[in-house]
């Protein structure tokens, strides 16, 4: 089983618009709902890759009722979300059908009390029991410790399950002191962490920092990726249009899945980098087109980098 937790999930609204043009009313020609949060995403993609799947993290109110109602509709993903008293926080994507650009509106979460961060470091400790891996993603609601991430590493490491990190900022940053086996930042998310704009360098600086092993997103360049066993670049054979919302946690479930079938690092950046394309092209994040991920995989290019001084 896999676990992937999402301290700050969300009902993931996406309107499609002819047009996205400021100071006027639009028509909107489609809603989507879907449970949504970077670890609710990377648990439906890992559902359709064939895994077993459990995700927790907190939801509450109504919108928390109709996530968990929603999820409970997601083969192969078990929920194990934490009841709050505050509200789960929407999201809202508006896609311009013109231009394919998506702009994102983020709630910021629910009020977190310390009883309730409490009782999910209890459920948290004993779904790590039968975990194969666990993936840290997104943003920390309002009242969770801003190191809870440094916390949930260290615990993961304590009972021997491999930890993936992706969020940002501080949170990051001290969660990366915990030893992460595996953090993927983008690339401005890698810049503020280590102040350079050099994809490489800034790469290497963050692995130097703690993490076992950093895998760069870097949009339409692809990923790059600095490991104990080398460093590669896996740029996407294919510019895609659509909306990007989730591609990122596409990789993720790439990156993930390909560890727990201990696949190597080039098969395992091959497929994060076509799950992150064929996102794009799927209408909602959490999902991916399926006949465009099986093209693109095959046509996927790791190189190896050079081990040149940072």
């Amino acid at each position: 089983m896999i676990l992937t937790v999402t301290l700050n999930a969300a009902l993931d609204i996406t309107y499609d618009v002819p047009a996205l043009r400021p100071h006027t009313s639009h028509r909107v020609t489609e809603v989507t709902e879907r449970p949504g949060g970077k670890g609710l995403n990377v648990a439906r993609v890992l559902a359709a890759l064939g895994h077993d799947v459990t995700v927790t993290g907190f939801a509450g109110g109504a919108t928390g009722r109709t996530l968990r109602e929603q999820l409970a509709d997601t083969p192969g993903v078990r929920d194990a979300l934490v009841p709050v008293a505050g509200a789960t926080r929407r999201t809202i994507a508006v896609v311009d059908a013109m231009t394919g650009d998506t702009t994102q509106l983020n709630e910021p979460g629910p009020l977190i009390t310390p009883g309730e961060w409490s009782a999910f470091t209890e459920a948290y400790d004993e779904l790590l029991k039968p975990a194969s891996a666990v993936a840290l993603c997104g943003s920390l609601p309002p009242g969770v410790p801003v190191g809870a991430y440094a916390q949930l590493v260290r615990a993961a490491r304590a009972a021997g399950v491999p930890v993936l990190l992706d969020s940002s900022g501080e949170p990051l940053r001290r969660g990366l002191a915990a030893r992460p086996d595996v953090i993927k930042p983008n690339a401005d998310e890698l810049a503020e962490l280590t102040g350079s704009h050099e994809p490489l360098r800034a790469t290497r600086d963050a692995r130097r920092r703690g993490a076992h092993a950093v895998v760069a997103s870097l949009g339409a360049e692809g990923l790059l990726a600095v490991t104990p066993d080398g460093s590669w670049r896996a740029p996407a054979p294919d510019r895609v249009k659509g909306n990007p919302t989730g591609a990122g946690d596409s990789a993720v479930a790439g990156l993930l899945s390909g560890y727990v079938e201990n696949l190597p690092w080039p098969d395992r950046l091959a497929r994060a980098v076509a799950l992150s394309a064929a996102t794009v092209l799927a209408p909602v994040a959490g999902e991916f087109d399926r006949a465009a991920y099986e093209d693109l995989l095959g046509r996927v290019t790791v190189t190896h980098q050079t081990q040149t001084a940072a």
